[in-house]
């Protein structure tokens, strides 16, 4: 089997030697996503909510590019360093997926690159 690299400039560029998103066969893994603007790679302004929305919306941009979309998820992992923000969490993906939704483990970690408070990654199977 072998393996595409996945890639949309609506995403942010790899900080790191990782692809935003590998295809093997009929399933995508998208890289872990944080709130970063693909313009400006800057944390996006505003509340946590604001934060949440721009992961999803980067993660969206690299689905759509494997050929995909969010609602094509099987599997996320959403990583939080204040588990009090999962509600918020569970606001914005209904947003983002239909049912059946994806699986999902949330994780509270202590910290996350740059200092963000959120971070998601997806499998998709297309």
């Amino acid at each position: 089997m072998s393996k595409q690299t996945i890639h949309s400039d609506d995403a942010p560029a790899a900080i790191g030697p990782y692809s935003q998103a590998i295809k093997a066969g009929n399933l995508v893994f998208l890289s872990g996503q944080i709130p970063l603007l693909p313009t400006t790679m800057e944390i996006v302004d505003g509340n946590f909510e604001a934060r949440a929305r721009q992961v999803f919306t980067n993660l969206q941009a690299v689905a759509e590019a494997a050929g995909g979309s969010l609602n094509d998820a099987v599997k996320i992992t959403v990583f939080l360093t204040d588990l009090e923000n999962f509600a918020t969490v569970n606001t914005v993906m209904e947003d983002f997926f239909e049912q059946p939704y994806p699986a999902r483990a949330a994780v509270g970690v202590a910290s996350l690159p740059k200092g963000v408070d959120v971070e998601a990654d997806a499998v998709l199977a297309i």
